[in-house]
C-alpha cells in the first residue's frame, strides 16, 4: 500500500442493488460507524424503496467528510437524477455503474457528460 493511499483515509460507499452491495462488501468496503446511529457507508435499494429514500441517501452520502466516492447503480442514478447531475464537486466522486436490470449507458452518466464537454467543446459560430 502506498503511503497515499494509507493517509487518503476515505471510504467508498455504495447505494444500489442486494447484489451489487453484496458484491462490494464481500471486496471488503463495508463500514459500520460506533455510535447510537451506527451509520453504514452502503445503501440496499429494495422493491419497496421510493426516489426520495434514494436522494436521502445520496444526499447523506455527499455530506459525510470520510466518503470520497460514491458507486451508484445508473438505474437508481436515473430515479435521482437531478440530484446527481447537480453535484460537481470532486469529492466525493460519484460513479455511475452497471446493474443486472440495467446496462450502463455512458450518455446518461453525469461525469461522462462532463468529461466530453470539456474534450469535445462546442464549436463556435464564426
Amino acid at each position: 500500500m502506498s503511503i497515499n493511499t494509507e493517509t487518503f483515509d476515505k471510504l467508498i460507499a455504495v447505494i444500489g442493488d442486494e447484489d451489487t452491495c453484496v458484491g462490494f462488501l464481500l471486496g471488503g468496503i463495508g463500514e459500520v460507524s460506533d455510535g447510537e446511529d451506527r451509520e453504514r457507508n452502503f445503501f440496499v435499494v429494495e422493491q419497496a424503496t421510493t426516489a426520495a429514500e434514494i436522494a436521502a441517501c445520496f444526499t447523506k452520502f455527499l455530506k459525510r467528510p470520510d466518503i470520497g466516492i460514491i458507486l451508484i447503480n445508473q438505474i437508481y442514478a436515473d430515479m435521482i437524477r437531478p440530484t446527481v447531475d447537480a453535484h460537481l464537486l470532486p469529492l466525493p466522486t460519484v460513479v455511475e455503474i452497471p446493474s443486472k436490470q440495467q446496462p450502463y449507458d455512458a450518455s446518461k452518466d453525469s461525469v461522462m457528460k462532463r468529461a466530453y464537454g470539456i474534450i469535445n467543446p462546442p464549436r463556435r459560430r464564426h
